[in-house]
């Protein structure tokens, strides 16, 4: 770990970096239907800032992994190129999240530049679902791009469905069946009182033990050792009949990970947070700027008070959107 890393401090090992606030979907728990106000660009930092605040996080603080989120981070001019800078900093993962509309056209190449994977969004396998939930959006790009990413070798490819009841909780077993066809990896997740979920949660939420049942009746599940500070439960699915794979439930609500919590997240104008529901966070963009040029040692001084703070265990939920922080 670096030389800058903080004494004492639990192990903070794992980047999200959001590269946009922005998205080509308005999927309803995240969005505002209303639309956003959107960053300006003047405050938004640039590619190279990006990349500068991510190798002094992996030089001096030990950063390992990261994954590149939104937003849609796909929809930012210069993501292949801050892919290519990430790449070449020696990190252990390297991954991005993405709802896969933009995705077969640049999978070939984003591995090319050093991609390892990617998370996809699928929330439903109904095309009238899919634009009800992602406010008018077309399922088949989605599609596409996961077929285009498991092509490019970008894997394991893994499949992220937010569990709504009411909505989606009838496509369990076929979301599963779905992902482990492909050899996909199947991660069903919680609903979070964040942003605009925060008012409808209490009618939308299905718990972890809800999706395990459901998922019980079709298959044989066998839980599965999980590396320290995933976020997901594993399980190794069997539906008796040759269909085998690995599912995941992430379950922030029911079974919270806080302890073992490692990441850090960087929103597009610069600010870091220790926690998803963390509201302020600590601003970087100001010594990336200095009039004399980057000033390191400030922003490493400000990454370490960032580490420093991150909570034990989140409090209250988050009522700025999702997509100022990423997924």
């Amino acid at each position: 770990m670096g030389a800058t890393a903080v004494e004492g401090a639990r192990r903070v090992d794992r980047l999200r970096l959001s590269v946009t606030d922005r998205c080509d979907l308005r999927c309803t728990y995240c969005m505002p239907a209303c639309g956003i106000a959107k960053v300006a660009r003047r405050r938004v930092l640039t590619i190279e800032e990006m990349a500068h605040l991510a190798s002094l996080m992996v030089s001096r603080f030990g950063i390992r992994a990261i994954r590149l989120t939104g937003g849609e981070p796909l929809i930012r001019e210069g993501v292949e190129r801050l892919v290519s800078l990430l790449s070449g900093m020696g990190l252990e993962d390297l991954a991005l999240t993405t709802n896969a509309q933009r995705l077969a056209g640049v999978a070939r190449e984003l591995k090319a530049r050093g991609l390892m994977r990617v998370n996809v969004s699928l929330d439903t396998l109904d095309p009238h679902r899919f634009s009800t939930l992602t406010g008018g959006g077309d399922m088949a790009p989605t599609l596409a791009g996961i077929e285009a990413a498991l092509v490019a070798g970008l894997g394991p490819v893994k499949l992220n469905a937010v569990v709504l009841g009411g909505v989606n909780d009838d496509e369990i077993e076929r979301i599963a069946r779905y992902g482990l066809e492909r050899g996909c990896e199947v991660r069903f997740l919680e609903l979070m009182p964040i942003g605009v979920a925060r008012r409808p949660h209490a009618s939308l939420f299905v718990p972890a033990v809800r999706i395990l049942d459901r998922l019980a009746a079709s298959f044989r599940l066998e839980a599965l050792d999980a590396p320290y500070g995933s976020t997901a439960r594993l399980w190794s699915a069997d539906d008796g009949a040759g269909l085998r794979g690995r599912i995941g439930v992430i379950s922030p609500e029911t079974v919270p990970f806080c302890s073992q919590c490692g990441r850090l997240r960087l929103t597009t104008e610069g600010r870091l947070l220790g926690c998803l529901h963390e509201e302020g966070g600590v601003d970087l963009r100001d010594g990336l700027r200095a009039p004399t040029g980057p000033d390191d040692e400030a922003v490493v001084s400000a990454i370490a008070r960032a580490i420093e703070s991150k909570p034990a265990c989140r409090s209250g939920s988050r009522r700025s959107p999702m997509h100022i922080v990423g997924g």
